[in-house]
């Protein structure tokens, strides 16, 4: 009996799809001036997890930030999550 051979499955850009919002990893000083700015510790941020398509997207580590940049019609807002 054959074995069929694993196809690798599509690559898509799932931070080019439009439902997607604009996400970015901070860097380092943007980190420690969000914390400074909302007197919090990183365990206060809601979680998004390393194996979320858009975490593997942008590459995000376990403890990186990651700035979410929303329009909701009347301006743009930014929501933060840690990857764990």
């Amino acid at each position: 009996m054959k074995r069929k051979k694993k196809q690798p499955s599509p690559t898509l850009d799932v931070l080019s799809y439009f439902l997607i919002p604009e996400m970015k990893i901070l860097s380092g000083a943007e980190r420690t001036k969000l914390l400074s700015k909302y007197g919090v510790d990183e365990g206060r941020f809601p979680k998004m997890l390393a194996k979320d398509p858009a975490a593997k997207a942008l590459d995000a580590k376990p403890g990186d930030i990651v700035r979410i940049t929303r329009d909701d019609g009347t301006g743009k807002y930014h929501a933060y999550k840690i990857i764990v």
